[in-house]
């Protein structure tokens, strides 16, 4: 007997496992590419990015910015539009420009972590309608039903119990692994925009001292 024909013997309830397992490996992919993309050189872009900030070249630093084609690098982009309103207005457009790449870099994780739970939860209740046929075969059988007569389908219900499980478990760690990369993306934005609000001030001469650093939410 194949994979697909044990499958098929699951139930109905297997569709339902299948699709979640499209669903979340299409999540893992795509986060994959998006997570790696990314991914800079922070030292370098900061030091580059300095450069231009002291010598108050706003539109070439923008540009740069602009080539990275990273979530830093377009929230500092978005910062730098707002260098002749003053710090407050920048450290304003930097929070909001890092929140919403954070949106970005999240997008998918929710379903991901809910496909970690449901999976193996659908899995369950395959094995118990399972069981629960099982149980009625002996009643109908009055008793009278010998171990080969159960066995085929309490194996079927319980395969559903294992697919379920082979898709969560893989949900569950994935998803650990995005959030987990996600908090470190926040942190480095959040270096990289006091950063950038702290040379900004020295380039401008003015010093404005602030309440709070910026804080991304995550």
């Amino acid at each position: 007997m194949n994979l697909f024909e044990i499958f098929l013997k699951g139930g109905p309830l297997m569709w339902a496992i299948l699709f979640f397992s499209v669903v979340g490996l299409a999540i893992i992919i795509d986060r994959f590419l998006v997570l790696r993309k990314a991914k800079i050189n922070l030292p370098a872009f900061m030091v580059r990015l300095r450069g231009y900030i002291k010598n108050k070249d706003m539109s070439g630093a923008a540009s740069f910015c602009m080539q990275e084609k990273s979530p830093i690098a377009n929230m500092v982009r978005k910062g730098l539009k707002k260098f002749g309103l003053g710090h407050a207005r920048v450290k304003e457009a930097i929070e909001n420009a890092g929140r919403q790449e954070i949106v970005k870099l999240e997008k998918g994780l929710s379903i991901l972590a809910t496909i970690a739970g449901v999976a193996p939860l659908i899995g369950f209740l395959g094995t118990v309608t399972g069981m629960i046929q099982a149980f009625m075969t002996i009643e109908d059988l009055a008793g009278a039903a010998n171990p080969s007569d159960l066995a085929g389908g309490i194996w079927e219900a319980l395969t559903t119990t294992a697919f379920g499980l082979i898709v969560g478990i893989p949900a569950f760690a994935f998803y650990n692994y995005f959030l987990n990369s996600v908090k470190r993306f926040v942190a480095d934005m959040e270096t990289v925009a006091n950063d950038v609000v702290d040379t900004m001030q020295d380039a401008s001469g003015e010093h404005i001292d602030f309440d709070d650093e910026v804080e991304l939410d995550i």
